[in-house]
């Protein structure tokens, strides 16, 4: 089975890294594909260049050989719709279990992805989940929770696609905007990153860093 991770990645950053880490180890996932998003569909455009981030992502990666980086929506013209990527990533590997996943925020809003009522024709649904989160009880996506929900992670392995799997991770309150913010005021982000993604922020002057080189 191998995991996909997408995001902007505007940093890669510890609340990324870590959750995926776990359900990787849990589920004894072969690998995570991490798959920075080129023209991002529900997020603004990132200010780091594809460059940059790719060289963030596989400075984060670096050291931990499950983590390989995608750069596949790169090739692609237009909004990088997640759904494009599971099927460009289901011709390659036929017979493949693909596991996407997604933290809570993303998952509440499942329903306003594109054609988000086929991704899980090409890949189970793993949901990093945070304690007392609020499931829908009425909707699209509470009808969806109910028609694709396992309790039984071992049910992942039975089926190449099409099951819900909410798996609890360590909480790690960290975002990309925040550390922006923190990098732009001068502040430091240390502990929120790994250190060689850092020194890549600081050595191109990401997020206001540059201004304060002298």
């Amino acid at each position: 089975m191998i995991g996909i991770l997408g995001g902007s990645f505007d940093p890669v950053h510890y609340g990324h890294l870590r959750p995926a880490l776990e359900v990787q180890q849990s589920l004894g996932l072969d690998e995570i594909r991490l798959v920075p998003s080129h023209v991002p569909p529900h997020r603004p455009q990132a200010q780091a260049s594809p460059q940059q981030r790719v060289a963030m992502l596989n400075a984060a990666a670096e050291n931990y050989p499950v983590f390989k980086v995608d750069t596949r929506e790169f090739d692609r013209e237009g909004p990088s719709y997640t759904l494009d990527t599971l099927i460009s990533l289901r011709e390659e590997m036929a017979g493949v279990t693909l596991c996407l996943l997604v933290g809570m925020d993303a998952f509440q809003g499942l329903a306003s992805w594109h054609r988000w009522h086929e991704l899980t024709d090409y890949c189970h649904l793993i949901v990093m989940d945070r304690p007392g989160a609020q499931l829908p009880e009425q909707g699209e996506l509470a009808d969806f929770i109910r028609l694709r929900r396992i309790m039984d992670v071992g049910k992942l392995g039975t089926q190449s696609s099409g099951l819900l799997y909410f798996h609890p991770v360590s909480q790690l309150e960290i975002s990309a905007t925040a550390i922006r913010k923190l990098l732009n005021s001068g502040g430091d982000a240390g502990f929120l990153l790994p250190e060689r993604v850092l020194d890549i922020v600081r050595s191109e002057g990401l997020y206001g860093t540059g201004d304060r080189d002298e």
